[in-house]
């Protein structure tokens, strides 16, 4: 189990650098990066991957526990660790199962979205949930029955209430009431929908902050149904504190253009980014220039 779990936890770390750098994946299809980019892949400002992480840490710690007590006069206490991070092994694994596939579901769904790096945490923790059970003789089956029970529950309430505070009209409607936020009132035709999934998948970033009259024009330039899909990255939180994402990327102003590796500041036409990002669809655009 040390070793899923340290297979997960260098995957993981890989995602977290990959986001707080704000580099683009090595990955071999772009489903990497629309995942990474994607509103689903942060939670309470910090990326999603980082708990992923932490999880998968404490799942090691808990595995080589029983093994760091190797004295003969200790064996009755390397007995009740090694029971006791049994129960906490089968939580752990419970938890990370559950969590696994309601991300599986969102990138199947939702995301609609193939990352490598997302399926091989999802083996790992689904292989951890088995290990945890078959891994030891349990004499009392109610703590699998109950305990598995109950930390399904939680991790599924807990899944749920994410999903709705990482859905794109939650946040939406959750800045629109913040003071400097609003609502976007533009619609979007092809060629927005288009340009902006052609900015996600090709790594691009939208680093902007919920009072920032300039980032709110710059979304209405694409409109309601298209904002669904630009790589829109929040920087500030409610109180208007930086998030850790945007200290870490170091960007200094909003809004941020991040395309091809180069970084410019300020609300850009529609043609702009085209030409920016090398864009090749339709250019029917609705809202070409930020409105004044």
């Amino acid at each position: 189990m040390a070793g899923v779990a340290t297979v997960g936890a260098v995957v993981t770390a890989y995602m977290t650098y990959t986001k707080l750098s704000g580099s683009k994946t090595a990955c071999p299809i772009e489903g990497c990066n629309i995942v990474l980019n994607s509103p689903y892949a942060n939670a309470f400002g910090l990326p999603l991957a980082l708990f992923g992480l932490l999880a998968y840490l404490a799942m090691i710690g808990f595995a080589i526990a029983p093994m760091l007590i190797s004295s003969p006069e200790k064996k009755l206490l390397r007995e009740e660790v090694d029971r006791w991070t049994g129960v906490f092994l089968f939580w752990g694994g419970t938890a990370m199962m559950v969590f696994s596939a309601y991300l599986m579901l969102l990138l199947a769904f939702v995301i609609k979205a193939v990352c490598i790096y997302c399926l091989i945490s999802a083996i790992c923790s689904f292989s951890l949930f088995l290990l945890s059970i078959l891994g030891r003789d349990w004499e009392d089956v109610t703590q699998i029955v109950f305990g598995g029970l109950i930390t399904f529950t939680l991790m599924a309430v807990s899944s749920l209430g994410l999903f709705a505070m990482s859905n794109p009209q939650f946040v939406q409607a959750n800045q629109s009431q913040s003071p400097g936020g609003s609502a976007i009132t533009t619609t979007s035709g092809e060629s927005e929908i288009a340009l902006a999934k052609h900015l996600t998948e090709t790594g691009a970033k939208f680093y902007g902050a919920f009072w920032c009259p300039h980032c709110q024009k710059q979304k209405q330039t694409f409109g309601k149904e298209a904002m669904e899909f630009v790589p829109y990255i929040e920087c500030s939180e409610p109180d208007r504190r930086p998030t850790a994402t945007c200290q870490v990327a170091k960007i200094e102003g909003y809004p941020t253009w991040e395309i091809n590796g180069q970084r410019s500041t300020g609300e850009k036409s529609l043609a702009e980014l085209a030409d920016l990002s090398g864009y090749q669809g339709p250019r029917e655009f609705k809202n070409p220039l930020p409105p004044e």
